[in-house]
């Protein structure tokens, strides 16, 4: 069965922005499966149009922001599905 994008359904997302790049940390319920927590990066590309990329590692300044949206998106897979 391929992927279909109207059955994913997101709860939470939000995304912390740098200068070259953002990172989304977001829960989301596939066909009202089990919740679970994505976290994914995109980059800029050098004519300004941002494009995903492998999450990879992450610099201090990336982790102090994105640890908050984790600790939030935890508390939304606590909730029950709707």
């Amino acid at each position: 069965m391929a992927f279909d994008k109207n059955l994913d359904k997101a709860s939470f997302a939000e995304t912390a922005a740098f200068e070259t790049t953002k990172i989304t940390v977001g829960v989301y319920s596939y066909n009202g499966g089990e919740k679970k927590m994505q976290i994914s990066r995109e980059n800029m590309s050098q004519n300004g149009e941002w494009s995903f990329a492998k999450l990879g590692r992450m610099v201090k300044e990336e982790a102090e922001a994105v640890i908050p949206l984790m600790q939030k998106a935890l508390k939304e897979l606590e909730k029950p599905l709707e």
